[in-house]
């Protein structure tokens, strides 16, 4: 062969791989997709489909088939691949009631994930967190505000949770007629709100009547209106059967009801617990059988090991094998993953798009539309921007609060102490933190503020190296804000994600005088010099470990500070961590109201308290911080109390005596910039409640009850602090002309209409919200309708909605849905409808259903 055929060569492999070295049918973009599947599972023998079904699917060169991780994270924004994109955490993304701003953030995530897959595939990483296959959106029903995760998901109603959740999907999948954008995993189906404690053994009672009408409508419109390509099983039993090898819920629901086509995907380890802590078989191979055969085709683990002696023990049939692999394998192929990527609209996505002032802009759109506005006393809100501001509270200044639960390392994230300090100048608003979440000292994440890189900046510089020794060039150098880290894959692009090492460097400059408590939680070694002494050393190999340090500090001095840090194998965590002198924290936040005009204490929770794995046993405000709202309240000075949590708080003291209270959520990188917006009246609040707030822990029913009776806005009987729905304005819009037909056939939609006049002086967004009540056993009142729109003072506009015949209907007990014939209540406002009594605002109307039952779809 002369050289300029062998470089000729070598350049169309480059530019069209699978097509040069075509070698099997499979390879062949043109053949029909079912025809590749069959040849490509035909060529594999069992050790290799078991070795494809669990989440770290080896490679299978011979087949030139590279290795593939389906385990990847999108909750609000690609997770654990290092630089990414931070949006709103999911309840605070429900809270926008805004279906096209949901299906925007989903664009822009998938774009992301997209640009990062095909930059690691170019590397050659194919690592866990670098796929296309992603376990989000969590789309359970938050029935209870004790549960840690109900933070993940879209809040306690279904309807709500639905559009959201199809929205969500629809954006992740892309709409290109050939290829997948990513594959959406709704999760975790069915019946799974808690508790964490007990999730790997827990049995979720559940009535036929709850399971159809509040546990299973979001699933089923995920997945047959959105089509999402995968769905990821609970760890726990339902009625006696583990979710994950269920079958009634994989079999007889989800794919002969519902027509479901695409894969099932255990939760992590719950194969393992099918007989390890379920205990309804006694041995792995039958556990992996079980499953498999029930429906679950790939395992996030390593128990499907036991596929293959359980083939062999005639437990389960290569077949059945077969037509798990099948279905994991059209995932791929309609991912693209075996075309040439010039054939892949999706592979062309660039790298730019991740963390870019597009997406970092959406961020701040999705905070701002987030945000609740709860109490607006004699019209606090919003300030002008001449006072001087006192910004007190553990969560002002901390960027890990922001965050949530499962996201990505931000570009610039923005506090709120940050946002009101880039708008108002430093001189005019104060800080202190005043307590930690919990107490009044513990240790937690060494603000920005306190730290000064090199350049002068907040926080520290970090030099990243491709090796444990911090030898060589650094392969990336940046500035990070805060020591706050929890890699789950490399920390950043062209960085591995094992045998890493990072040197942070700059000041430590506290804020008051006194003995503090220096502290590094790292896995693997860490160590710490202040001041060119080294005061912590652990330069080994283990698991999380925290290392504590007690010096005298003195306030404005600048303390040189360098921390070194090396990753090892599996799991990088460092955080750098600081306990502050007590009681003086009460008085600094005392004394910093005294000198303001306005006090803005941002408060409540963090993942420290409410997260996967960690559920709250009670919903009132820590009582430290408490104790520091009833302090600044004695100062005189007006309070604007701002809620950052991921779930309803209890705070009727506050609702009582604070003038404006603010809730945002976990707002995302931009939440500081949002935040300030809001307050300072450039944005118009329209956020709603996508969960009730109750008055205290004593309203909640037994958190191991699954049953709905007494919970969530549709079945409460009494009146809760805040109802679903909820959220004020600095305007006010009227509701009038509500029409509905007087008499409707049964089983036919409803047509409603409502008009919304914004009666105030400002423009700005409403939720127009309808809600039906009566039919029973229905709840006692349900959304069938939202719409975000917004509205100039004076401007009106008549809102049409159509109420389908399911959203009538009651599951009967053979599991059909029943439009009986009866009186409907149709509501119409800008929350949901009072418990007890009416509301002089909402226009309401009745329509009485005629002729025969009628079942529907």
């Amino acid at each position: 062969m002369n050289i300029a055929r062998a470089l000729l060569l070598a350049l169309a492999a480059t530019l069209h791989p699978v097509e040069v070295a075509m070698a099997y049918p499979f390879e062949n973009p043109d053949l029909p997709l079912e025809e590749r599947l069959s040849d490509l599972v035909s060529r594999m023998t069992l050790e290799e489909k078991v070795g494809q079904m669990q989440n770290s699917a080896p490679a299978i060169e011979r087949l030139s088939i590279p290795e593939y991780d389906w385990w990847n994270e999108c909750l609000h924004g690609v997770a654990r691949a290092g630089t990414a994109t931070v949006f709103p955490q999911a309840i605070g993304l429900a809270a926008s009631f805004n279906t096209a701003l949901m299906r925007r953030v989903a664009d822009a995530i998938s774009d992301e994930a997209r640009a990062k897959h095909h930059d690691a595939a170019r590397r050659g990483v194919r690592r866990i967190y670098t796929g296309l296959t992603f376990w989000s959106p969590n789309i359970n029903i938050f029935r209870d505000p004790r549960w840690g995760r109900g933070q993940e998901t879209y809040g306690e109603d279904p309807f709500l949770t639905a559009r959201m959740g199809v929205a969500f999907v629809s954006g992740l999948q892309g709409d290109d007629p050939r290829h997948l954008k990513l594959v959406a995993t709704p999760k975790h189906y069915a019946v799974h709100s808690g508790l964490e404690a007990e999730r790997h053994h827990f049995n979720a009672v559940v009535s036929d009547y709850d399971l159809w009408m509040t546990y299973l409508p979001a699933f089923e419109a995920t997945l047959r209106e959105a089509r999402a390509q995968s769905v990821m099983g609970a760890y726990n039993r339902v009625n006696g059967h583990p979710a994950c090898a269920h079958p009634r819920l994989l079999g007889e629901i989800l794919r002969e009801r519902w027509g479901f086509d695409g894969y099932v995907v255990s939760d992590c380890g719950a194969i393992d617990n099918i007989w390890r802590d379920h205990r309804v078989v006694p041995t792995a191979e039958e556990a992996a059988a079980l499953a498999v055969k029930n429906g679950c085709d790939l395992e996030c683990g390593r128990s499907y090991g036991a596929l293959i002696g359980a083939v062999s023990r005639g437990l389960i049939s290569e077949k059945e094998i077969d037509l798990a692999v099948t279905r994991l394998m059209r995932a791929r192929f309609l991912l693209g993953m075996f075309d040439p990527p010039d054939r892949v609209r999706y592979a062309r996505i660039p790298a730019s798009v991740v963390g870019s002032p597009a997406h970092r802009e959406l961020a701040r759109e999705a905070a701002r539309q987030s945000i609740v506005l709860l109490k607006n006393e004699r019209n606090l809100l919003p300030q002008t921007g001449r006072e001087k501001f006192a910004v007190v509270g553990p969560n002002a200044d901390d960027v890990n609060v922001l965050l949530g639960n499962y996201h990505g390392t931000p570009v610039d994230p923005v506090t709120p102490l940050a946002g009101l300090r880039a708008r108002l100048g430093e001189k005019n608003v104060l800080y202190a933190r005043g307590c930690d979440l919990v107490r009044v000292s513990s240790l937690g994440t060494i603000p920005s503020g306190c730290l000064r890189a090199p350049d002068g900046r907040p926080g520290l510089r970090g030099e990243y190296f491709s090796n444990r020794e911090l030898s060589g060039d650094p392969a990336l150098v940046r500035q990070d804000a805060t020591i706050a880290f929890n890699w789950g894959g490399a920390p950043a692009p062209g960085l591995p994600a094992d045998d890493f090492s990072v040197r942070w460097s700059g000041a430590l400059v506290p804020e008051m005088s006194g003995r503090y408590t220096l502290a590094v939680t790292a896995d693997d070694g860490a160590r710490l010099f202040l001041d060119g002494e080294k005061l912590i050393d652990d330069w080994t190999q283990h698991a999380p470990t925290t290392h504590e340090v007690t010096v005298a500090l003195e306030a404005g001095r600048r303390y040189e500070l360098r921390i070194e840090y090396y990753e090892a194998k599996v799991g990088a965590v460092m955080r750098l961590l600081w306990a502050v002198p007590g009681e003086k924290r009460l008085a600094e936040a005392v004394a910093a109201a005294r000198q303001a005009d306005v006090v803005v204490a941002v408060l409540s929770l963090s993942c420290q308290l409410e997260d996967e794995g960690r559920d709250r046993a009670t919903i009132e405000l820590p009582e430290v911080q408490e104790r520091l709202l009833k302090e600044l309240h004695a100062t005189g000075k007006p309070i604007v109390l701002v809620l950052l949590t991921g779930s309803a708080v209890a705070v009727p003291w506050a609702k009582e005596h604070i003038p404006a209270i603010v809730c945002a959520w976990y707002p995302g990188e931009e939440a500081g910039h949002a935040l300030a917006e809001v307050l300072l009246g450039d944005v118009n609040p329209a956020g709603r409640l996508p969960v009730t707030f109750y008055a205290s822990t004593g309203e909640l029913p037994d958190f191991r009850d699954y049953s709905m009776k007494g919970r969530t806005y549709r079945y409460l009987t009494r009146e809760p602090l805040w109802r679903f729905g909820y959220g004020l304005s600095y305007t006010t819009f009227r509701y009038d002309a509500l029409t509905v037909p007087g008499e409707l056939r049964a089983g036919e939609p409803m047509r409603v209409s409502v008009r919304v006049t914004n009666a105030g002086r400002r423009a700005g967004d409403e939720v127009a919200q309808v809600y039906l009540g009566g039919g029973a056993p229905a709840p006692l009142r349900r959304l069938v309708g939202f719409r975000r729109l917004y509205l100039r003072p004076g401007e009106s506009d008549t809102l049409t909605f159509t109420i389908t015949p399911r959203q009538m209907a009651v599951i009967d007990r053979d599991e059909n849905w029943i439009v009986s014939p009866g009186t409907l209540e149709v509501f119409a406002g800008g929350c949901s409808p009072a418990v007890e009594g009416r509301d002089a605002g909402m226009p309401t109307a009745r329509v009485t259903l005629v002729g025969r039952a009628a079942a529907v779809d």
